[in-house]
């Protein structure tokens, strides 16, 4: 096929999708091009079935929520109230569905002092759901909330390099402490979503933002409902009338409702029924590989996770391969004892800590411990946490190590259980650059450094090793910089990471998409009622 020939039809299919032509003038248009008439008729059905369509009350059902869960993007911790922020607010940049990165309330952005410095450049005219026209005022606000002195919030760690925000006409500049080049990534995290401000400051709570619904009923725990935002900035998105999403933590309720038509939508899919479920002549099952991935975050600061060789025990002590048939039956690929997927630049190639109950006795040994180690687990960490636990119980008895696997309550697990005890299953989204992935969950500011690693030599040297990357423009330079990273994770951290995951999700027939779907998170990287429509 010549450039010239696929230009062509590549217009042609603009066109039919768009409305400017008709299927009838589109396969006539595409046989006039040489396309023999039974292939002409599948396209224009594949063009059709890739064509948004409008109207509709789309129905998910979740496989997160809690009670404790709150409206303040600064505390969202879950995939439920990750995609309920989306509905209602936007970014100022967004990991677009080909995994780029592409404008929201930014139109543009650009680097100045060598990367030091950051300006983006706001789209006009953009209103919030309140009639306030977003301006510069609101992102500076926004920010401010999350990296001020007395905030909580999940995000503050990722804006410790930022030193000034400043408004220059209709664009903010961002100053840092040294060169960042992934910084637009930063500014496209979940939490920072853009709210309206009065005399300074944001109200967290008011589920006011630009997006395109409007929340009409939020019950933590239970569901939020949202209607469409007539007045919403992007033409090509919002296709339903409503959106509902309900939280089914239990695996078995949130199949069964996908089955009997409850809702439209349902993820975390367990990998054993994944074939049971693609059987059902009403339901498609869509998978797709990020950087998902599966951990069991000792906290350094709390005893016996403080001694090294204890942690390295039961590193070893883990039979990842095992873990990887058995919970997640090859829907996904080995860890490592390190948050950096494959798929994410300047990833190391480091040697795969295989399971050994030999090495793991000898550590367990030098450790001094006795007695048995609390797990705690429940499957609202992810579907088959207990048993993944239960399975690190045996094969660390191989090595002499007794565990202790508790099993929690679903509701509240990630406020009361979740990076508060020592040791317990967890489950993170995974980002798509290093740095942002560090400053996420790793570097001694964030409050979401799950292992507590903060303090013991060789995360003192991570944290400068970070900081040192961060601003390196040499990507040679940059490539050792983060193996080391990798490697201190890998040897001193407090994580046990036996397992990269596939998202899995199932979809009513109803449901349509585009061609490309995000996989950053689950779902269209979350943001599914905006981009998928029912057919």
């Amino acid at each position: 096929m010549t450039d010239r020939y696929k230009a062509y039809l590549d217009t042609q299919t603009m066109k039919y999708t768009s409305g400017q032509i008709g299927r009838r003038t589109f396969i006539r248009s595409v046989v006039g091009a040489g396309v023999a008439v039974p292939a002409a008729l599948s396209m224009a059905s594949q063009v059709e079935a890739m064509t948004p369509k409008m109207g509709g009350d789309l129905k998910i059902g979740r496989g997160h929520g809690s009670t404790t869960d709150s409206m303040d993007p600064s505390t969202y911790e879950n995939s439920f109230t990750t995609a309920m922020g989306y509905l209602w607010g936007n970014h100022l940049v967004e990991v677009g569905p080909d995994m780029k990165l592409r404008g929201e309330l930014a139109e543009s952005w650009e680097p100045r002092n060598g990367g030091s410095t950051w300006v983006f450049n706001l789209r006009p005219d953009v209103t919030f759901t309140n009639g306030k026209t977003v301006a510069p005022e609101d992102v500076i606000a926004t920010f401010n909330y999350h990296r001020g002195d007395d905030s909580k919030s999940a995000a503050k760690g990722l804006l410790t390099p930022v030193t000034d925000i400043k408004a220059e006409g209709n664009s903010v500049v961002f100053d840092l402490t040294a060169p960042n080049a992934d910084f637009p990534y930063i500014v496209s995290d979940y939490h920072l979503i853009i709210m309206p401000s009065k005399d300074g400051m944001v109200d967290p709570t008011s589920g006011i933002g630009t997006g395109g619904y409007v929340i009409e009923t939020f019950e933590p725990g239970v569901r939020v409902l949202a209607s469409k935002n007539p007045n919403y900035f992007k033409s090509d998105a919002a296709f339903v009338d409503s959106v509902e999403m309900l939280s089914i933590v239990d695996l078995t309720a949130r199949q069964n409702a996908l089955l009997s038509g409850q809702v439209h939508v349902a993820d975390r899919l367990d990998p054993k029924t994944v074939a049971l479920l693609a059987r059902a002549p009403n339901i498609n099952v869509k998978e797709s590989t990020g950087f998902l991935h599966y951990t069991f975050p000792m906290r350094v600061n709390t005893a016996p996770f403080d001694n090294y060789d204890l942690r390295m025990a039961l590193k070893w002590s883990v039979n990842k391969q095992e873990m990887l048939d058995k919970i997640l039956l090859g829907h996904g690929t080995i860890g490592n004892d390190h948050p950096i997927s494959p798929s994410v630049p300047f990833w190391a190639d480091l040697p795969q800590r295989d399971f050994d109950p030999d090495k793991a006795a000898e550590h367990y040994k030098k450790s001094g411990h006795s007695g048995p180690i609390q797990l705690s687990a429940s499957d609202a960490a992810f579907a088959g946490a207990v048993d993944a636990a239960q399975l690190i119980q045996a094969s660390a008895a191989q090595a002499g190590i007794e565990i202790e696997v508790v099993r929690e309550p679903s509701d509240g697990y990630w406020s009361n259980v979740w990076n508060k005890k020592g040791w317990c299953a967890c489950y993170w989204g995974g980002r798509p650059t290093q740095d942002w992935m560090y400053s996420s969950a790793y570097v001694d500011s964030t409050e979401w450094n799950d292992t507590a690693w903060r303090d013991t030599e060789s995360a003192v040297r991570f944290n400068e090793v970070v900081k040192t990357a961060r601003a390196e423009l040499d990507e040679s330079k940059r490539a050792e910089m983060y193996k080391e990273a990798q490697m201190l994770i890998h040897d001193d951290g407090g994580v046990i990471l036996p397992m990269f995951a596939n998202y899995i999700e199932g979809l009513s027939n109803k449901v349509a998409h585009g061609e490309a779907t995000a996989s950053n998170w689950g779902m269209d990287g979350e943001k599914a009622p905006e981009r998928w429509w029912l057919t």
